[in-house]
């Protein structure tokens, strides 16, 4: 069964079964890399370090979130 097959099928089926159906399609889309996320941590490590030392600045609150 070919994608455009399974679209036409999952289309029959009931609101909250599609509901499930994309869901779960979307978890299998977003799941955690652990070296992904171990290079994250070590940025985030060196990013904390340099802020702390004075060698990175930082951005208010408030002009963050200011459209």
């Amino acid at each position: 069964m070919d994608g455009k097959e399974v679209l036409e099928q999952a289309l029959t089926l009931k609101t909250e079964e599609r509901f499930l159906v994309v869901e779960g399609l979307l978890r299998s889309l977003d799941e955690p890399d652990p070296e992904i996320d171990a290079i994250w941590a070590e940025e985030a490590e060196k990013r904390l370090a340099a802020y702390r030392a004075g060698r990175l600045g930082g951005i208010a609150m408030e002009d963050v979130f200011k459209e």
